[in-house]
């Protein structure tokens, strides 16, 4: 990703999001979310190179500066909170996509978000259905969109995604994160018995033990 339209296209495929340019200054172009018109995507050239706001939990910020050249502390915005991405082709496509996309998860109530915070919640020991991970993050109906999330799952050591099955307590055959047997081998080790690539829901699920 390296040109302004890309970064906006791929800014307002979110949900209820809109395009703007506040300041009189068409250099620079933003994406806001509609009902709060908060930002999450700024957008502007410098130096020769489109350059990318975007709001970072801090404790990604210093990672992702560390990790990457091309992500400095934030121009003109608040540099604890924010990074300026620099679209210079040195960060790949999927690393800038996820940084926008937690960049407007950070301002929105976003279901991904809804779904991340209710499997933190999954203690040790036990697992959760993708239906029960709905519910907790408040709407059981969207069951299919915790299998997206969870397979995108920025941080799968502070989110247990591995604590997650389907509805017959079976693991995931596409466990993101290295296999089912990865997921087995990481369930056992805290506790959880499996049996037949399967977790006995009536003794581990957590909706029982609460």
């Amino acid at each position: 990703m390296k040109t302004r339209e890309e970064a906006l296209s791929y800014g307002l495929s979110f949900p209820d999001t809109y395009q703007e340019a506040p300041f009189h200054d068409l250099n620079w172009q933003l994406v806001r979310v509609k009902k709060s018109r908060k930002a999450f995507l700024w957008t502007y050239e410098k130096d020769g190179f489109i350059n990318l706001n975007l709001k970072v939990d801090p404790q990604w910020r210093d990672l992702w500066r560390k990790t990457y050249t091309a992500v400095l502390p934030a121009y003109h915005q608040n540099k604890e909170h924010w990074n300026t991405v620099v679209l210079d082709g040195s960060i790949p496509d999927a690393v800038i996509k996820r940084m926008i996309a937690e960049s407007y998860d950070l301002v929105t109530d976003s279901p991904t978000k809804r779904i991340y915070e209710a499997v933190k919640k999954i203690p040790k020991g036990k697992v959760a259905t993708y239906a029960d991970v709905a519910e907790m993050a408040g709407d059981r109906k969207m069951a299919r969109a915790v299998g997206n999330a969870l397979h995108k799952n920025p941080d799968p050591g502070t989110i247990p995604c591995h604590r997650v099955v389907n509805s017959k307590g079976e693991l995931a055959g596409e466990y993101a994160f290295g296999g089912a047997w990865k997921q087995a081998q990481i369930l056992e080790s805290e506790g959880v018995e499996i049996v037949g690539n399967k977790v006995n829901l009536e003794k581990y699920r957590i909706r029982n033990n609460t």
